[in-house]
């Protein structure tokens, strides 16, 4: 089974988009059971919803998701992980720090999967979630594709 978690900042808007897209792309390829796939912040405000702006992009993309509500990336998920992946340069370094460093070679910004050194950008600030969701999916597509 392959573990992944996806990180951002406040793990209301960009981490939780890729946790959902990634989810279902696994299900269109018939992954379900291969795969655990989650999300998490650096910095969040535990316990806060799903941002609007992603739940509404992910609606009009067909994407499928649940409500739920925000969560601390843990020292002990780098056990329970194999891919960490950070949304930009930022949360890979705070990553690294709550982590205790990368000695396994698991965190990985997430647009260098479309082989790209670049940040997602956040539309907490942006407000153009589109954009953001166009660039979770590139990614998760080539992340999908190297896995399986």
């Amino acid at each position: 089974m392959t573990k992944i978690v996806f990180v951002c900042f406040g793990n209301i808007c960009r981490s939780p988009m890729a946790e959902f897209v990634m989810k279902h792309l696994v299900a269109r390829a018939g992954r379900e059971k291969d795969f655990l796939i989650e999300s998490a912040g650096c910095h969040p405000s535990i316990g806060t919803p799903l941002s609007e702006g992603t739940a509404r992009e992910l609606r009009k993309n067909n994407v499928p998701f649940t409500r739920r509500t925000s969560k601390l990336l843990l020292e002990s998920d780098y056990k329970r992980f194999d891919y960490l992946i950070g949304m930009d340069r930022s949360n890979v370094a705070d990553m690294r720090d709550i982590c205790d460093g990368d000695p396994d070679g698991k965190i990985f910004l997430m647009m260098s999967f479309a082989g790209e050194r670049r940040d997602v950008a956040d539309p907490w600030y942006t407000d153009d979630y589109a954009t953001t969701y166009q660039d979770v999916l590139i990614a998760c597509e080539a992340l999908l594709e190297k896995i399986i």
